[in-house]
Order: structure tokens, then C-alpha cells, then sequence
């Protein structure tokens, strides 16, 4: 497991709300490490897993105004082929596998609610092994996955842990 510290906790938090963030702006800002070091530790998070950095396009910039949240029970031999085969679709933003009373949730986006419908009746639930979907229609996201940031009590507990390391 990767051993994030305060600074690798700033650095990340300053990258997600700039992803185009040069290592010399990051380094000024933090004003305690220097461009070179912030190169660092970018390329060795990046390369160890720990983040990666692209572009997120807005569905609703190219038409997809709706999107819709649905939950797949499936019989249970089938689970990881039918959820590759929700990711397989273009129009499936998000596919995960849970334990529950559904076995996929996926995130589907559209131009309209007839698409959402047509979909999911007529594509989702006609792969083999969907048993059943529920749908609810999102009309406002708060916060989507790509602006999680690291809990700032994870950075206090790593500031705790080295000032007892120091002692």
C-alpha cells in the first residue's frame, strides 16, 4: 500500500482542483516543497497507481441532458459477464458489482427519457442473466466521483502520526 503523507494529500487535492496544475504552480502554493519535488512525487504516484490524471467530459456539453441511475439484479452465475457487458456500452458512464439486494448499479446518460427507456427495456434487460432493473432518473448530482477529495481528517491523523514518530 501506498504511504501517503501531508504533502502528497496537498498535492493531490491541488491536481483535482486542477488537473492541468504545473509542478511550479503546485509549488509555489504549497510554499514548503519545491517544483522539482512536486515532480517527484506526481510521477511516483501516478506510476505506483495512486492517481491518474485525464480529461472529464461533460455529457450534457454533447446533448446527454438526462441520466439515469439503474440497479440490475442477476442470476448470481452471471453477475461479472453482465456487468462487463454494461460497461461495454457507450452510453453506460459508470458499471459497478455490489452485495445487496441489487447485484450491478450502472449510470446510464441520453438525450431524452424515451432513451433511458428504450435501453433499458429493450437492450439492458435483455441481456442474458438480468433477472429484473430498477430505474430512477437523476436530475442533480451534488458531487460525482471525480470531485471526491482526500478527507482532511486522513491528513490530520498522518500530521498526529508524525509528530509521535518525532518523539
Amino acid at each position: 500500500m501506498y504511504e501517503f503523507d501531508k504533502t502528497d494529500i496537498k498535492i493531490v487535492n491541488l491536481l483535482l482542483e486542477d488537473g492541468r496544475m504545473s509542478a511550479s504552480e503546485i509549488s509555489r502554493r504549497m510554499s514548503d516543497i519545491s517544483e522539482r519535488a512536486v515532480r517527484y512525487r506526481i510521477d511516483r504516484m501516478i506510476d505506483e497507481g495512486v492517481i491518474q490524471i485525464s480529461a472529464v467530459v461533460s455529457p450534457e456539453a454533447l446533448g446527454f441532458t438526462i441520466k439515469a441511475d439503474v440497479w440490475l439484479e442477476v442470476e448470481s452465475d452471471l453477475i461479472l459477464d453482465v456487468a462487463r457487458k454494461m460497461a461495454s456500452f457507450e452510453n453506460v458512464t459508470y458499471v459497478a458489482c455490489g452485495i445487496g439486494q441489487n447485484d450491478i448499479s450502472i449510470q446510464v446518460v441520453a438525450k431524452d427519457t424515451a432513451e433511458i427507456y428504450h435501453f433499458v427495456t429493450e437492450v439492458v434487460r435483455k441481456v442474458p442473466g438480468v433477472r429484473k432493473t430498477t430505474t430512477s432518473i437523476v436530475p442533480i448530482i451534488l458531487k460525482d466521483v471525480y470531485q471526491w477529495r482526500v478527507p482532511e481528517r486522513i491528513a490530520e491523523e498522518l500530521v498526529e502520526g508524525e509528530v509521535a514518530a518525532s518523539r
